[in-house]
């Protein structure tokens, strides 16, 4: 069986890009190879369908689909694969990006998709990591690092608060 460790990053607008790219310096860190695509549920339906399907033989284990206002993209992708699929919504439009969110969460029963918050990129990148850490001892053990040394950025702040209070 391929190795699926590969992140896809596909967005429904190049415009959806500055968001996506607050994310991909975490994944650079903790090496994990991905590939970023523009394809339009709507606008291009058959090319977006081709990426799907043949996500895993290209070695992709998880798909983020970044998408703003009806955000169709990831329960578009969700139809076409078994593979995870993280739905990142994206701030624009009237609404803000709340539709976009909604309508993530809210996909049919037997059509899931993980919704993070609206522009979330970089805990989409993170989860993305965690799901590929299941079959990877090393992204594991990377995972679990990052985590210690966020912890420890936290503790190491309180200290110097803590100080300046002080004085």
């Amino acid at each position: 069986m391929k190795q699926l460790d590969k992140v896809l990053i596909i967005m429904g607008s190049d415009s959806d890009f500055p968001v996506i790219e607050k994310g991909i310096g975490i994944l650079e860190q903790f090496g994990v190879e991905y590939q970023v695509i523009v394809s339009s549920a709507h606008r291009t339906p058959n090319e977006t369908k081709e990426y799907i399907v043949n996500a895993e033989k290209e070695g992709f284990g998880v798909i983020i689909a970044a998408a703003g206002m009806a955000a169709h993209l990831p329960g578009v992708c969700a139809a076409f694969t078994h593979l995870p699929i993280i739905g990142l919504p994206i701030k624009s439009g009237a609404l803000a990006g709340n539709d976009a969110l909604l309508s993530i969460a809210m996909m049919p029963p037997g059509v899931p998709v993980g919704a993070m918050a609206i522009d979330g990129s970089k805990n989409a990148v993170l989860y993305a990591i965690q799901i590929l850490s299941i079959a990877s001892e090393d992204l594991r053990k990377k995972m679990i690092d990052y985590k210690k040394d966020m912890a420890s950025q936290v503790i190491e702040k309180n200290k110097k608060l803590s100080e300046k209070l002080s004085q």
